[in-house]
C-alpha cells in the first residue's frame, strides 16, 4: 500500500507537467509531510540526502564524460570518424548508410551519450544521404536508431547511473556492453544491407586501401581515446571514472592542439555547454538518490522481493513483466531517471531469483535504447526532428520498424545471459 501511494504521488506531479527531477524531490516531502509523521529530524534528513546524493566517486564520470564528448564533437573529430567509416563499408550496398551506423559505433564509444551520438553523426550524414539519393524516411530511421549505440556501447552514462544506483561494477558494466554493443550494430548493418540490396539503394565507389589509410590516419587521435579508455579501464590501469578524466584531458589536446579545430577562445563555450548538460543531469541524481533512500526507509524493495518470492515467480517471468515495465516508463521519463527510480527496486527481487545484477544491468540499457525512438519524450526523436526538418509523428514512423528490430534483439539479450556476460567471465571479472 505504501509503494502504491508513493508511486500515485510521483505520477500526479508528472501529470501535472512537473520535471522529473523536482517531482521526485516533492513526492518525498509530500509523503513525509503528510503520511509520515513530520518533524525537524526529517527535514535534516532530507537535506543531508540531497547535498550527499552526488558523493559517489563512481558518479564523478557523468561529467568528465559530458565534457569529452561535448570536445570531441565541437572538435570535428565526428567528421573524420565518418569518413574512416566511409572508406571502409561505402562501397557496399547501403554503404553510406551503413558508414553512418559504422560512424555511430565509433563515436559511441567516446561520447557515452546516445542524443549527442545522433547529433555529431546525423548533422553530417542526414544530408549527404539525402543527396545520395536515399529515402529520407530511411535515412532519419537509421542515424535515429544507431545513435541509441550511444548508451550501450562503453563509456554509457546510464551504465554509470546503473552501477551507483545499484553499488555495482561500472567497469565490469563497461566490459559486459561491448558485446551486446557491436552485435547490435553488426545487426543493424546487416538489415541496412539487405534492404538497401533489394531496394537498390546507392553504392559509393570502392575506396583504395591509401585512402583508408589516410582517413584512419586522420581519425587516429579521436580513436586512440577509446583505446586509452578501454584499454586502461581493462587492464586495471585506471578505474572508469579516472578514465572519464583522462578522457577529458586527452579530448581537450586533441581538440584544440592536435586537430586544431578549437580555438582556445572557444574552450570557455564548450566548458559552459557541459556544465549545463551535467548540472541538469546530476540534479536528477541527487532526488532520485533522495526518492531511493525513502524507498529504502519504508522497505519497499524488500517488501516487493518478498511479494514475488511468495508467487513462485520464474525467472522468465519477471524479467518479461521488468521488460514491460521499462518500455511503459521509457514512454514518459529520460533513460537516467528511470534506471534511478527502478533500478534499486527490481535489483533485489532479480537478486533472489538468481538473476545476476550485470546481466539486469544489460538489458535495463537496452530497454533505455528502445525508450529513445519513441514518443512522446524520445529524445532521438527530438534531435532527429531537428537535423531533418521533419516532424516529430514522420520521425517516429520512420523509426517505427527499426523499433521492432530493436524489440527481437533486447529478446535475445534478455533471455541469453552469455550475450552480457560471456566477455566479463572470460576475464576473470
Amino acid at each position: 500500500m505504501t509503494a502504491l501511494l508513493i508511486l500515485l504521488i510521483l505520477a500526479l506531479l508528472l501529470a501535472t507537467g512537473t520535471p522529473i527531477s523536482i517531482a521526485l524531490g516533492l513526492t518525498v516531502l509530500v509523503y513525509l509531510a503528510g503520511f509520515s509523521g513530520f518533524s525537524m529530524e526529517m527535514v535534516d534528513i532530507v537535506s543531508q540526502r540531497l547535498f550527499t546524493g552526488l558523493e559517489s566517486f563512481a558518479l564523478m564520470a557523468i561529467p568528465f564524460f559530458i565534457l569529452a564528448g561535448t570536445f570531441l564533437s565541437e572538435g570535428g573529430v565526428s567528421a573524420r570518424i565518418i569518413r574512416f567509416a566511409t572508406a571502409l563499408v561505402g562501397w557496399m550496398p547501403g554503404g553510406m548508410a551503413m558508414a553512418a551506423i559504422l560512424a555511430c559505433a565509433f563515436f559511441a564509444t567516446i561520447s557515452g551519450s546516445s542524443p549527442a551520438t545522433v547529433a555529431a553523426i546525423g548533422g553530417i550524414m542526414l544530408p549527404a544521404m539525402v543527396k545520395q539519393g536515399y529515402p529520407k524516411r530511411f535515412a532519419v530511421g537509421v542515424i535515429t536508431t544507431s545513435g541509441s549505440l550511444g548508451i550501450l556501447i562503453p563509456p554509457s552514462i546510464v551504465m554509470i547511473v546503473y552501477a551507483v544506483s545499484t553499488s555495482t561494477s561500472a567497469g565490469k558494466l563497461f566490459v559486459a556492453g561491448v558485446v551486446p554493443g557491436f552485435l547490435l550494430a553488426a545487426l543493424l548493418m546487416a538489415v541496412t544491407f539487405v534492404t538497401a540490396k533489394r531496394r537498390g539503394y546507392p553504392t559509393l565507389p570502392r575506396a583504395s586501401a591509401r585512402e583508408i589509410w589516410t582517413a584512419f590516419r586522420e581519425a587516429f587521435w579521436g580513436l586512440l581515446l577509446v583505446a586509452i579508455v578501454m584499454g586502461g579501464i581493462y587492464g586495471g590501469a585506471f578505474t572508469p571514472t579516472e578514465a572519464a578524466a583522462v578522457s577529458a584531458v586527452y579530448a581537450f589536446v586533441a581538440a584544440v592542439f592536435i586537430y586544431r579545430d578549437l580555438r582556445l577562445r572557444d574552450v570557455f563555450r564548450v566548458l559552459l555547454s557541459a556544465a549545463n548538460t551535467s548540472a541538469m543531469l546530476l540534479y536528477i541524481v541527487t532526488n532520485a538518490v533522495l526518492f531511493s533512500y525513502l524507498l529504502a526507509s519504508e522497505q519497499i524493495p524488500q517488501a516487493m522481493a518478498d511479494w514475488v518470492t511468495a508467487k513462485e515467480l520464474s525467472p522468465w517471468a519477471f524479467l518479461m513483466a521488468v521488460n514491460l515495465a521499462l518500455l511503459l516508463a521509457g514512454q514518459f521519463m529520460e533513460p537516467s531517471s528511470i534506471v534511478l527510480i527502478l533500478a534499486p527496486l527490481v535489483l533485489p527481487i532479480a537478486t533472489q531469483l538468481g538473476i545476476d545484477p550485470i546481466h539486469l544491468g544489460i538489458i535495463m540499457t537496452v530497454n533505455m535504447e528502445i525508450g529513445m525512438l519513441h514518443p512522446p519524450v524520445g529524445l532521438n526523436l527530438f534531435v532527429a526532428s531537428h537535423l531533418a526538418r521533419m516532424g516529430l509523428t514522420e520521425v517516429s514512423i520512420a523509426c517505427l520498424p527499426w523499433v521492432g528490430l530493436m524489440l527481437l534483439y533486447l529478446v535475445l539479450v534478455t533471455y541469453v545471459p552469455a550475450v552480457s556476460l560471456a566477455l566479463p567471465r572470460a576475464l576473470g571479472m
